[in-house]
């Protein structure tokens, strides 16, 4: 392989790197939800923990380390809206840049 090729080619690794670093960052973002006086980042281990809750009311820690009392249906369908949502986008837009790879 010449030089050239392999400076093309990194360059081409960093631009999708760095492609890929801003869609995480991007989607992450969105999946962060206030809602019922705190602010919750609607991922698996929250969602997983609401959905296998018994009780009507919660109290749990958010993004701020504060104790906030929650009606466990009302977020737990808040947070899985928001993260299938998200979800959806951020893998329709993964695909696009990985065919473009």
């Amino acid at each position: 392989m010449d030089t050239k090729t392999l400076i093309a080619e990194s360059k081409a690794r960093f631009a999708h790197n760095s492609a890929k670093a801003y869609l995480e960052e991007k989607y992450k973002s969105k999946l962060i939800v206030a809602n019922q006086g705190g602010l919750w980042l609607a991922d698996t281990n929250i969602i997983a923990f609401l959905a296998s809750s018994v009780y009507i009311h919660v109290v749990m820690i958010d993004s701020f380390n504060n104790p906030v009392k929650v009606n466990r249906l009302e977020l737990l369908e808040v947070l899985e809206n928001t993260y299938n949502k998200v979800m959806e986008e951020w893998v329709t837009e993964w695909t696009e840049l990985e065919s473009k790879r």
